[in-house]
Protein backbone atom coordinates (compact mmCIF):
# COMPACT_ATOMS: atom_id res chain seq x y z
CA UNK A 1 0.00 0.00 0.00
CA UNK A 2 1.03 3.65 -0.51
CA UNK A 3 1.59 5.36 2.11
CA UNK A 4 0.44 9.46 2.29
CA UNK A 5 1.00 11.89 4.18
CA UNK A 6 -1.83 14.82 5.25
CA UNK A 7 0.45 17.94 5.64
CA UNK A 8 -0.95 20.80 7.27
CA UNK A 9 0.66 24.71 7.43
CA UNK A 10 0.35 25.24 11.01
CA UNK A 11 2.44 28.64 11.15
CA UNK A 12 2.73 31.62 9.02
CA UNK A 13 5.14 31.97 6.41
CA UNK A 14 5.54 35.97 7.08
CA UNK A 15 9.61 36.65 8.16
CA UNK A 16 11.07 33.12 6.61
CA UNK A 17 13.26 33.05 4.01
CA UNK A 18 12.49 32.87 0.12
CA UNK A 19 13.53 29.10 0.05
CA UNK A 20 11.08 28.61 2.65
CA UNK A 21 8.09 30.09 0.95
CA UNK A 22 8.81 28.47 -1.82
CA UNK A 23 8.95 25.06 -0.32
CA UNK A 24 5.54 25.83 1.49
CA UNK A 25 4.07 26.64 -1.95
CA UNK A 26 5.85 23.68 -4.10
CA UNK A 27 3.55 21.76 -1.40
CA UNK A 28 0.78 22.96 -2.22
CA UNK A 29 -0.07 25.13 0.24
CA UNK A 30 -1.05 28.45 0.09
CA UNK A 31 -2.97 29.58 3.31
CA UNK A 32 -2.31 29.32 6.92
CA UNK A 33 -4.76 25.66 8.32
CA UNK A 34 -5.06 24.54 4.82
CA UNK A 35 -4.32 20.71 4.71
CA UNK A 36 -3.22 18.41 1.45
CA UNK A 37 -2.30 15.25 0.98
CA UNK A 38 0.62 14.39 -0.60
CA UNK A 39 2.18 10.94 -1.84
CA UNK A 40 5.23 9.84 0.52
CA UNK A 41 8.24 10.10 -1.60
CA UNK A 42 11.75 10.90 -0.92
CA UNK A 43 10.96 14.34 -2.37
CA UNK A 44 8.41 15.34 -0.06
CA UNK A 45 10.15 14.24 2.73
CA UNK A 46 12.98 16.55 2.06
CA UNK A 47 11.20 19.65 1.86
CA UNK A 48 8.64 18.57 4.76
CA UNK A 49 11.61 18.57 6.79
CA UNK A 50 13.05 21.61 5.53
CA UNK A 51 9.99 23.51 6.87
CA UNK A 52 8.89 21.46 9.69
CA UNK A 53 8.73 24.03 11.96
CA UNK A 54 6.11 25.37 9.88
CA UNK A 55 4.02 22.41 9.36
CA UNK A 56 1.95 19.59 11.12
CA UNK A 57 2.47 15.96 9.56
CA UNK A 58 0.56 12.83 9.60
CA UNK A 59 0.72 9.45 8.14
CA UNK A 60 -2.01 8.20 6.47
CA UNK A 61 -2.50 4.44 5.38
CA UNK A 62 -4.91 3.84 2.38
Amino acid sequence: MAKKLEITLSRSVIGTPQNQRVTVRTLGLRKTYQTVVQEDTPAIRGMVNKVSHLLTVRELND
